[in-house]
Formats: C-alpha cells, sequence, structure tokens
C-alpha cells in the first residue's frame, strides 16, 4: 500500500505532459483527464479505507528514512480531503467538458488542471513543511493560469489580486519556515511535533500564530479575505467552483493540521480562534446579503462558511474537530454544487445579477430543484448535511460552555437563509426575465446536458452524505481523536 502512496500526485502530472503533447486534440487530452482523475478518485477511497481500519499509511521517498527525505503521509484526515476532492475535480471537470468556454477553447485547460489537482493532493499528502509550501506554489501557479483563461481585462485584473495575495502569504510562509527550522532544526512535521514541545510555551504561541496567519491568508479568514470576492466570480464557472471548493479548503487543512500537530493544551490560541472565526462568520455573511450578483453571494459566503471549520477547531474538543471535519466535507460538496448551478442559471438567463433575470425556476424547474437543495442545505436546515454538520458544531460548543460562539453561528445560519431566499426570490421565482445573452431554449448550448448530469451527481452527493451522517460522523470522530492524540502520526513517520 505504501507504493501506491505517491500516485494521487505523480498520475495528474504524468497525465498534464502527456495533455501537453496532445494539444492539439481535445478528445485526447479528455480522455487523459478523466482517466487520470477517476483513477486518482478510486486510490483516494482506498487509502482513506487503509488509514481508518489500519493507521496512517507512510512512505519515504527514495529510501531515505524522516526526517531526512521526503514523507508521504495520509492518515484518516488527509484521507477525507483526498477523497472529497478527487470526486469535486471528476465532477468539475465534466462540467467543464460540457460547458462552451475555457475547456474547448484552450489546449492549456486540461494540462494546468491536472497541475492544480497534483498541487492539492500533495498538500493533504505531504509530511513536511517544505513540500507544504511546495504544493502550495503548484496550486498558486496552476490556479492565476485558470483564473485568466481566456478571459478579458476584468478577469486578469482580479487574477493579479489573487496572485499579489497569494504571493505575499507565499513570502511569509518562507520566512516562517526559516524561522521555525532555525528554531528546531527540523521541518519534517512529525519530527516538528516532537521538538516544538521543547520550545518554551511563548515560542511556541509566537510560530503557532505565525503559520495561523500564513494559512488564514489562504482560507480567507477575517481579516484576509478581501482578495477572495474580487477573485472568485469574473472567472468561469468550472474553475470559480473548483477554487471555492477546495483552495480555501486547503489552508483549512493546514490550519487544523499544524495547530493539533505542532501545539498543546498551554499553547493553543484557543480564545483567538473562536474570536476570529465568530468574526468570519459575521462578516462573510453580512457581505453576502449586500451584494446584487449571484456569483458574489456565493463568494461572501465561503468566507463565512469557514468560520465554522475554524469555530471547531478552536473548541480543541473531539466534537469540535468532528464537527469541524464533518463540516468540511458537506461544504466542499455543496459550494462546489452551488458554483456550478449558478453557471448554469447564468447560460440559461444570460446574468448572475438578480436584478437582470428572474424566473429561471418557472421556465427551468430541474435547474430550480438543482439549486434549491444545496442552498437549503449550506443554510443548514434539516434534514440536509448543512444541518447535521451545523448541529455537531453547536452541541460541540454548547457542551464547552461556549454560548456567544454558538448563538452567533446560529444568527448567522438564519441570515444565510435569508440571502439564499434572496437568490432565489431574484432569480428563480417571479416572472420570467432573461437578458440577451441567454441561451434559446429551443436550441440548447451543445453540452448542456452533460453539465446537468455533473450538477445532479453532486446534489446526489450532498444527499448521500445527509443520509449517511452517522458513519461520517463517527469517522469524523475518529478523525478528531487522531489529531488530538497525534502520538501514532509520529511514530509511524519517525519509526
Amino acid at each position: 500500500m505504501n507504493a501506491v502512496l505517491p500516485l494521487p500526485v505523480v498520475l495528474p502530472l504524468l497525465g498534464a505532459a502527456l495533455s501537453i503533447m496532445a494539444f492539439k486534440s481535445r478528445r485526447t487530452q479528455r480522455l487523459i483527464s478523466l482517466a487520470v482523475l477517476s483513477a486518482t478518485t478510486v486510490i483516494s477511497v482506498v487509502l482513506l479505507i487503509q488509514a481508518d481500519r489500519f493507521g496512517p499509511v507512510v512512505a519515504q521517498m527514495g529510501g531515505w528514512p524522516a526526517p531526512f527525505g521526503i514523507t508521504l503521509i495520509a492518515d484518516r484526515l488527509a484521507g477525507i480531503m483526498l477523497a472529497v476532492a478527487s470526486v469535486m475535480l471528476v465532477s468539475v471537470l465534466v462540467y467543464a467538458i460540457g460547458q462552451p468556454g475555457a475547456e474547448r477553447n484552450h489546449g492549456a485547460f486540461h494540462p494546468v488542471y491536472l497541475v492544480l489537482s497534483a498541487g492539492v493532493m500533495a498538500a493533504f499528502l505531504t509530511g513536511d513543511l517544505f513540500n507544504l509550501f511546495v504544493a502550495f506554489e503548484m496550486m498558486l501557479t496552476a490556479s492565476y493560469v485558470l483564473l485568466t483563461l481566456g478571459g478579458g481585462r476584468e478577469q486578469i485584473r482580479s487574477g493579479m489580486t489573487y496572485v499579489v495575495i497569494s504571493l505575499v502569504a507565499s513570502a511569509l510562509f518562507l520566512t516562517s519556515l526559516a524561522l521555525i527550522y532555525a528554531a528546531t532544526g527540523t521541518v519534517n512535521m512529525a519530527q516538528l511535533a516532537v521538538r516544538m514541545a521543547e520550545l518554551p510555551d511563548g515560542v511556541r504561541l509566537a510560530f503557532g500564530l505565525l503559520l495561523l496567519v500564513v494559512f488564514g491568508i489562504k482560507a480567507a479568514l477575517f481579516p484576509l479575505f478581501s482578495w477572495l470576492p474580487d477573485s472568485y466570480p469574473t472567472a468561469p464557472s468550472p474553475i470559480t467552483a473548483v477554487f471555492a471548493g477546495l483552495l480555501t479548503k486547503v489552508g483549512v487543512y493546514a490550519i487544523i493540521r499544524t495547530q493539533t500537530l505542532f501545539l498543546d493544551s498551554s499553547s493553543r490560541p484557543g480564545t483567538l480562534i473562536l474570536v476570529v472565526a465568530s468574526i468570519t462568520m459575521v462578516v462573510g455573511v453580512l457581505g453576502a446579503i449586500a451584494q446584487d450578483d449571484i456569483p458574489r453571494i456565493l463568494s461572501f459566503h465561503i468566507v463565512s462558511q469557514i468560520g465554522y471549520m475554524i469555530m471547531g477547531l478552536g473548541l480543541f474538543t473531539v466534537a469540535g474537530l468532528a464537527g469541524a471535519i464533518l463540516y468540511i466535507i458537506h461544504h466542499i460538496i455543496v459550494k462546489t454544487t452551488l458554483f456550478l448551478v449558478a453557471g448554469l442559471a447564468e447560460v440559461r438567463a444570460g446574468s448572475g445579477r438578480l436584478a437582470a433575470i428572474g424566473g429561471v425556476a418557472r421556465v427551468y424547474p430541474v435547474l430550480g430543484v438543482l439549486f434549491l437543495l444545496p442552498a437549503l442545505s449550506l443554510a443548514g436546515l434539516p434534514p440536509f448535511s448543512g444541518f447535521v454538520a451545523k448541529f455537531a458544531l453547536v452541541e460541540a460548543g454548547l457542551s464547552v460552555g461556549q454560548y456567544v460562539v454558538v448563538a452567533i453561528s446560529i444568527l448567522v445560519s438564519l441570515l444565510t437563509l435569508f440571502s439564499m431566499t434572496k437568490i432565489w426570490g431574484g432569480a428563480f421565482w417571479g416572472e420570467p426575465q432573461f437578458t440577451e445573452d441567454a441561451a434559446d431554449p429551443e436550441a440548447p448550448p451543445k453540452g448542456l446536458r452533460v453539465m446537468y448530469l455533473s450538477v445532479g451527481f453532486l446534489v446526489a452527493v450532498s444527499l448521500a452524505v445527509a443520509l449517511a451522517a452517522g458513519p461520517l460522523y463517527n469517522l469524523s470522530d475518529r478523525t478528531a481523536n487522531e489529531l488530538l492524540h497525534p502520538d501514532r502520526y509520529v511514530v509511524e513517520v519517525l519509526g
């Protein structure tokens, strides 16, 4: 099984190379991408099962033992993130193949998309901070190309905002690596878990806060989120969907990994994290309410929902972390789905502005259902997956007496429902009103059925998460226990 561990990173990179060689054949590129990401999905699910049943799967690249070589490790958290990310990457790729736009018009789409996939997988699997930095740089390079591919001046300007902020975060990350290495003599995460414990509490706290800032930029935490609502809505809908669903969650994953592995109860900034989570929730949802454009509303909701995940971390209990992990699973699926539905609505109605369109659900009832189900889940209404995840977080908060944070999370959930009804009432209900750019219902664009198929599959997956909430929460609970007691992680890596 150890030999399989590098494949989620290696296969997309090999696929990108093959896709470049097939630059002029879009059909061949599609086959390569679909085959590679489908294989990655199967491997990711196998790794998750293996990690859950038998413990972390570890591979030392080149036969060099840790901490001297490159370590890859898949524990329960990494396995969950790999599996969910792989399913999303395949689904968004299918949607992009159906949608007229960047995928059809640019031969660079498939190689860059596969490089992005490799970066995401590497971030989840890496066992040292330097290679986490490398994974972030892979994602940054690929995501900038995808953000600006085939775009006009506005899209390129928004992409520049994204890349400048990301480069600042990368420079800060590299500085953090230098300081951590100077203090501990290593960047291997398992060895850092041991050596960080030997440092004074103040130094450990300082490193924890520094890494929280670095990854907080990637995750779009308050007050480091302002780049996101300007960058994401201008990109093509499949690109926005994969960014919204996955890239910010890589930042959340890095925050959870480093805060639980490097810090203990005496040095964790729990109160600060809860304050940041609360403000992130409130600012994000208020920003969403103030918008009049579907992609921008959904972009602000990314910020708001990140607050729930960080809230679970800030509790630093098994129940809190389990709720955060379950929330991450729910949010990746639902947010990806909503952005893809927004793209479909824009194709059908000609615009995403609420003032310019209306009655989409009356003319296209299937599209209305595809929006309504994930929207209700995002708002946290029962019996959808969002309700289960939020209920787990609320229960965890109440169990440790964090009543203010719990009250804020419930209020934000109500405001989220209000903003979703704003989209429903403005774009999907009322009298039909389309712009001149709307697709002809008698002659729909080629590939529209493929787009519907992808969105329908993701809606079904989100419903399946709600139906399997019990087993998924139990898995999240086991993952949280493993995170708060990282001895097994350290032993598996260092031997």
